[in-house]
């Protein structure tokens, strides 16, 4: 018999028992679930709604509850519909009538917010520390790798030479923003809803505030509508997943492309690479390609969640327990992720070589020519046009600029001098971008000093949110 079943003439047909629970999923909520009513429980008493014996009996009993879940030897049944009723139920069964005093002054409506938010604060903290992890995996390979250099791109064409250790800078900062996005969506789901009931609060005399504290939020919700109904901070999550996944993705795109023979600059552990079934000779970046798949089931969540909170009215609606498998499956997704292209970073080797050959390709210091002649007096866009002439020039005798006399250079402009020969210069090239942000090794080192402070504010911020399993 259901616990609410006393308005009821039948019982639940099974077909709908089973399309409306969520007990399959939602049952790795029990640590969050048993916490927030412990402390409903002490709150009852602490205000005189129950005896202190009577708080005591529910405590003892949702503790025993709570280590026959975690040790596997509870019981569930799918027509106790989800996880609250699970436990409520086993609770009546273990400590008698006295377990029915549980629910009273709230409702399973702010009881799976309360849930959700509990749950999602630690995992946002497990997951903040992955990225600094693997912050700190990028911070570390640029130090060991800090001279090579490499093309960089647009539209995925050379363009000019940059550090190795600046392009990966450039996910570091990603990452960065990643990690103040989820301290933000800390903040959201920091807040306590229990005491809201079904819809409109209680007649109750309950201590909202001491529930608060007990569970370790910062405050309680303002509006009891609003607390029942309130699924932003969920959309915050996986909105923070959805940008960290997609920078996930890129970085796994360009290990694709780099760890290819069309590219040859990094090469990929053994223990991260993967094999082919028929061609002996093959070594696939597989993690690098499920990671480029996965993003768009993370951007799917997103788009779920948004969706069953386009059209609700206020206050509960059964819409919202489509909020948790999404929030679930995001969760699973963006963990191992992230460790994993940590760890195949961290062991892959670069080919400094190879990176560097490429680097000095293609007319990649062309720009640094044009700036010579700016230096000069000449007008941007004309020295510009020069340069143009000259690497058309090159192209038709199939020539590189390392290959040109200053004679070759006069042809072109008479403001061009002895110094201009070492031009062609990728390191050169590299040292001149001295711009803060730039590509040279003082900007660099300047960017990597700023990515060891910004690993002790985030290490700061993660030991004062510190949790218990």
């Amino acid at each position: 018999m259901k616990l609410w079943s006393g308005r009821f003439d039948k019982p639940t047909d099974k077909i709908i028992e089973e399309f409306t629970a969520s007990l399959d999923f939602d049952k790795r909520l029990y640590k969050d679930d048993i916490a927030g009513s412990i402390a409903h429980a002490k709150m009852l008493a602490k205000v005189g709604i129950i005896s202190t014996k009577e708080s005591d009996a529910l405590q003892s009993g949702l503790s025993e509850i709570y280590r026959e879940i975690d040790s596997g030897q509870f019981s569930f049944d799918i027509g106790d519909e989800d996880i609250h009723m699970a436990i409520e139920r086993a609770l009546i069964d273990k400590i008698g009538s006295v377990g029915g005093k549980l629910h009273t002054a709230r409702s399973r409506n702010d009881q799976i917010t309360l849930d959700l938010r509990l749950y999602l604060k630690k995992e946002i903290v497990i997951i903040a520390t992955l990225i600094k992890d693997f912050q700190a995996i990028l911070s570390e390979k640029c130090r060991i790798s800090k001279s090579a250099m490499m093309p960089g791109y647009t539209h995925l064409q050379r363009a000019q030479p940059i550090l190795f250790s600046h392009h990966l800078l450039a996910y570091f900062f990603m990452l960065e923003r990643d990690f103040n996005r989820l301290k933000n969506c800390f903040l959201e789901t920091d807040v306590m809803p229990l005491g809201s009931a079904a819809l409109a609060g209680t007649s109750f005399p309950i201590d909202r505030d001491f529930v608060s504290s007990e569970l370790g939020f910062s405050k309680i919700s303002d509006n009891s509508l609003d607390s029942v109904s309130d699924r932003d901070f969920v959309v915050s999550f996986l909105s923070s997943a959805s940008l960290l996944i997609t920078h996930l993705s890129r970085l796994a795109e360009e290990i694709v492309l780099w760890s290819s023979q069309e590219f040859g600059f990094v090469v990929l552990d053994d223990a991260h690479a993967t094999g082919s079934s028929i061609m002996p000779q093959k070594k696939n970046p597989d993690f690098a390609e499920l990671i480029r798949g996965k993003t768009g089931r993370i951007f799917g969540n997103l788009m779920a969640m948004l969706t069953v909170l386009k059209g609700l009215p206020l206050a509960y609606n059964r819409d919202l327990q489509e909020d948790k498998e999404g929030l679930f499956d995001t969760i699973d997704t963006i963990k191992p992720a992230i460790v994993v292209i940590g760890s195949a970073i961290q062991a892959m080797t670069i080919n400094i070589e190879n990176m560097e050959k490429a680097a000095g390709t293609d007319f990649s210091t062309a720009t640094d020519y044009a700036d010579y002649l700016v230096k000069k007096g000449i007008p941007f866009r004309a020295a510009h046009e020069v340069v143009g002439e000259i690497v058309k020039d090159c192209i038709a005798k199939n020539k590189d600029l390392s290959e040109l006399s200053i004679d070759d250079l006069k042809n072109f402009s008479n403001d061009f001098d002895a110094d201009a020969l070492e031009l062609h210069s990728i390191k050169n090239s590299v040292d001149s971008r001295t711009s803060p942000g730039g590509t040279a090794p003082i900007s660099v080192e300047e960017q990597l000093a700023k990515s060891e402070k910004i690993l002790k504010s985030e290490e700061e911020w993660l030991s004062t949110n510190e949790y218990t399993s």
